[in-house]
């Protein structure tokens, strides 16, 4: 499971209102009948229109400055594992949403007229997506790119031995071409992976629009708060403050395993992911560690990424390197989704 957090972007270049995200969103929806569209949802209603999103989130925005967030974007992407695990079932994708927004209330340390803050004082829309498209980012981009620039170099030298502007073999430039495609490391169908093109597998995922104020249009809670949980004296009396990433993105996987009994590897785990961030030399010898079956789902996983393992058996001087490299193919397959977070 990956989940992030990103505000509104704000400034000049930037619409104020949340219709120009709200329209994005709708990209899938291009063509398609009422009865196969997708509609949004909140905590309690299906099949919310467009309209009542951006009125919804634009209407919820009383005494923020011009430069503040009027809301943020939640994005969680279940790993394929995760998905083929629930059978890509949207209302068990939309039930988990729903369960994932409590602990997103839940991690805000804050209170409204005495109580914690609950799902109820969070106003959010979300919507399912089904597809993913390839960027220039991903692994795939990346290795491929040196193939793809000398395939668009010959094909724009065939079409000018073809317009008569040089001379050249036209076989042999398509031979050239065809070997070029071949040897890429990526290809769907014997097609180079390109940026645009659509991801295979299972790729669905949720966008969740969340207001900066509370339901009630009267409290400003941001998750990209700079305070973890605590508290501070204002006006004399104490505030709590703050909001726990950590709680939140732990307790959505926990709520995920819980709700459909899943048997998280360690790879996917929040828990392995932070270790690998702060000591990777002890994620490394987790990894090491684990049983023969949950190790070989997990070097799997791993290897589903697009990346190969460092060599495990290294002389002291290249270990600190292994783990280095370690740290870099997770990273790459958490962001690639193909592991999850």
């Amino acid at each position: 499971m990956y989940i992030s957090i990103s505000p509104q972007k704000t400034g000049a270049a930037f619409s104020k209102s949340a219709g120009d995200f709200v329209s994005y969103l709708e990209k899938e929806n291009a063509g398609k009948s009422l009865l196969k569209k997708e509609y949004f949802f909140n905590q309690y209603e299906d099949n919310i229109q467009p309209y009542e999103v951006i009125k919804g989130i634009d209407g919820n925005t009383a005494k923020l400055k011009n430069k503040e967030p009027k809301y943020y974007s939640i994005t969680m992407s279940p790993s394929q594992y995760e998905l083929k695990h629930i059978r890509n079932n949207p209302e068990k994708l939309k039930a988990f949403v729903r369960d994932a927004m409590k602990e997103y209330a839940g991690s805000f340390n804050r209170e409204i007229n005495g109580k914690p803050i609950n799902v109820d004082d969070i106003k959010y829309y979300a919507k399912i997506e089904y597809e993913r498209s390839y960027k220039s980012n991903d692994v795939a981009i990346r290795e491929n790119k040196a193939y793809s620039k000398q395939i668009a170099h010959l094909k724009n030298e065939l079409r000018k031995v073809e317009r008569g502007e040089i001379s050249g073999n036209p076989r042999k430039l398509e031979s050239e071409i065809q070997k070029l495609a071949r040897d890429a490391p990526y290809k769907i169908r014997g097609k180079v992976i390109e940026p645009g093109m659509k991801k295979e597998g299972l790729q669905s995922h949720i966008h969740i629009i969340v207001s900066r104020k509370d339901a009630s249009n009267t409290y400003s809670l941001s998750p990209g708060s700079k305070y973890k949980a605590s508290e501070v004296e204002m006006h004399g009396k104490m505030v709590k403050r703050g909001f726990e990433r950590d709680r939140f993105f732990q307790n959505s996987e926990k709520a995920f395993d819980k709700m459909f009994q899943y048997n998280r590897n360690y790879v996917e785990s929040y828990a392995a992911k932070k270790m690998l961030s702060k000591d990777p030399k002890q994620y490394f010898l987790g990894l090491r560690n684990l049983g023969f079956n949950e190790k070989k789902i997990a070097f799997k996983m791993i290897r589903q990424a697009g990346l190969q393992l460092p060599v495990l058996n290294l002389p002291t001087s290249k270990v600190g390197f292994a783990y280095k490299q370690l740290k870099r193919i997770i990273e790459t397959g958490i962001k690639s989704s193909s592991i999850g977070y």
